[in-house]
C-alpha cells in the first residue's frame, strides 16, 4: 500500500485565505454580525443591477429561499463563504433576467430543436467527465463550455473574448483559493460545463448540496418535481444553440439518474450513455472531492457526514434509475466500464459510437487524439484518496449498492486506495480528474 498522503490531508488554505477568514470570525464574536440575507433583498438587487424586472417563466423564490435559510442556518459558512454565496446568487439571479430579455430579443432562440440529446450518466467520478470531453471533441458535437454557462448572455458571439478572460480568471482565482482542487477536479472557461450548472437558474441543482453543507435544503430539494428544472435546462440549451449550432448535444451530470421521468418529460427521444465503476471507488473520490470543495466555504467540514450523505444519496439514486432505465428501448442506453475509459478511450468512444449507428469521422478521431495527448504533456495531478478517512468500509459500501454490484459485475473491482494507474494508463490521468 502506498504511504504518500492523501490530497484530503493536503488541503491547506492560503495565508490570506485564514486571515480573511479569521478575520471573519473575529467580528462575529465582537457583535458585529453578519447581516443575514433573504431572496427578497437579492431578487430586488438583481432587478436594480440588470435595470430589468421579467424572470421570466417559472417559479424559484421557495427554492431560494429554503437555499439561503439552509446556508446560513446549517452550512457554517465563514467570511469568504458568506460572500461567495450572495455572489452567486446575484449573478444568477442576473443571468436570468438577461436570457429572459434575450429570448425577447432574439425569437428565434424559441424555435430551437433539441434532438436527441445524449446524456451521459453513472456513478460520480466514473468516467463521465473523460467521456463528456472526448465526445464534445467532434466538430459535430456541441456541449455546454464554463463561459458560456457563466455568462450566457448575449447569445451571440458578441464581445466573446472577454467573456472567456472573466471565466478564465475565476478559475484562475478559485484555483488559487483552493490550491488542492486542481487534483481533483479540472476547471476551465473552455472545458464542457455539467448540466447542474444549466439548472442552477430554478435553484432546484444540487449544485448547492456539492458546495455547502445544506440538510434542509437536500431534504426538501429531493421530494421536488424536476420537471420545472429540466424545462429550464431545455430553454438553456436552446440560449446556447442559438449562439453556435450542431448537429448533436454531448450532455453530462450524474444526478440525471435521479430523476429520469422528468428528463424523459422535456427530452423524449434522449439517448443515454451510463458509466461503470466500483461504488468503493466512486464513493471515496466522491466524498474527496466534496470534502475539499465545501472546505473553501466552511471551516467546519466533517469528512464522514459528507461519506455517508454520498452512499446514501447515490445508491438510493442508482437503485431508482436501475429500475426506470429498464423501461427505455436497450438501443437508447449503452454501457461503458471505467476502467475502458481510461486505459483505451478512443476505444470506448468507438464502441459508442457504433452502438448508436453514427460516423466517427477521421477529423473527430485526431481531435480526440489531440486532447489526449495534450493532456499527456502537463504533469499528473494524482488524486490520492482512501474510503477509511471517510468512517466507511468497502463492505459497508458493497452492501448500500448491492443490486447495482450484482447486475455489472463490480463486487469483485474494490481497490482499498486509489493508486496511480500503470504507464500504460497514466497518459489519462490529467484528463480523468473529473472521475479520479
Amino acid at each position: 500500500m502506498n504511504n504518500s498522503p492523501t490530497t484530503l490531508q493536503q488541503i491547506r488554505p492560503q495565508l490570506p485565505v485564514r486571515l480573511f477568514n479569521g478575520f471573519g470570525a473575529l467580528l462575529e464574536k465582537t457583535s458585529i454580525p453578519w447581516t443575514r440575507t433573504f431572496a427578497t433583498d437579492l431578487i430586488e438587487t438583481a432587478k436594480r443591477r440588470c435595470g430589468i424586472d421579467d424572470f421570466g417563466e417559472g417559479d424559484f423564490f421557495e427554492a431560494l429561499s429554503r437555499l439561503l435559510d439552509s446556508c446560513q442556518d446549517e452550512a457554517q459558512l465563514n467570511l469568504i463563504g458568506k460572500i461567495a454565496l450572495k455572489t452567486d446568487v446575484l449573478e444568477t439571479l442576473c443571468a436570468r433576467l438577461q436570457m429572459k430579455r434575450d429570448r425577447q430579443l432574439y425569437p428565434d432562440i424559441t424555435r430551437q430543436k433539441i434532438c436527441q440529446p445524449l446524456f451521459i450518466v453513472g456513478l460520480p467520478r466514473s468516467g463521465t467527465s473523460v467521456l463528456h470531453r472526448l465526445l464534445g471533441a467532434d466538430p459535430e458535437h456541441r456541449s455546454p463550455l464554463m463561459w458560456e454557462v457563466r455568462s450566457p448572455s448575449p447569445p451571440t458571439r458578441a464581445d466573446e473574448k472577454r467573456r472567456i478572460q472573466s471565466s478564465t480568471q475565476s478559475c484562475k482565482f478559485f484555483n488559487w483559493l483552493v490550491p488542492t482542487f486542481r487534483y481533483a477536479h479540472v476547471v476551465g472557461a473552455e472545458l464542457p460545463q455539467e448540466c447542474v450548472s444549466l439548472m442552477t437558474p430554478t435553484f432546484l441543482s444540487d449544485q448547492f448540496d456539492a458546495m455547502y453543507y445544506v440538510p434542509s435544503y437536500r431534504t426538501w430539494f429531493f421530494r421536488q418535481d424536476l420537471r420545472p428544472a429540466y424545462e429550464y435546462h431545455r430553454r438553456f440549451l436552446q440560449h446556447l444553440q442559438f449562439r453556435r449550432s450542431a448537429r448533436r448535444w454531448i450532455l453530462k451530470a450524474p444526478t440525471h439518474m435521479f430523476a429520469l421521468p422528468a428528463l424523459l418529460s422535456v427530452y423524449p427521444d434522449a439517448l443515454f450513455v451510463q458509466t461503470h465503476r466500483t461504488p468503493v471507488d466512486s464513493m471515496a473520490s466522491v466524498s474527496s472531492l466534496v470534502t475539499i470543495l465545501r472546505s473553501a466555504f466552511s471551516d467546519a467540514v466533517d469528512p464522514s457526514i459528507v461519506c455517508c450523505e454520498a452512499i446514501d444519496y447515490w445508491s438510493e439514486t442508482m437503485n431508482k434509475f436501475l429500475r426506470e432505465r429498464d423501461r427505455l428501448a436497450d438501443n437508447r442506453i449503452c454501457d461503458i466500464q471505467y476502467e475502458e475509459v481510461c486505459r483505451e478511450p478512443i476505444r470506448a468512444v468507438r464502441r459508442i459510437y457504433e452502438f448508436f449507428g453514427w460516423s466517427l469521422s477521421k477529423e473527430a478521431e485526431q481531435s480526440m487524439r489531440v486532447l489526449i495527448a495534450s493532456q499527456a504533456k502537463r504533469e499528473s495531478a494524482n488524486h490520492r484518496y482512501d474510503l477509511s478517512q471517510f468512517g466507511a468500509n468497502a463492505e459497508d459500501v458493497l452492501s448500500a449498492f448491492g443490486p447495482y454490484c450484482k447486475r455489472f459485475g463490480l463486487s469483485q473491482l474494490t481497490r482499498a486506495r486509489h493508486q496511480p494507474p500503470s504507464h500504460r494508463s497514466s497518459h489519462m490521468i490529467e484528463l480523468q480528474q473529473p472521475c479520479a
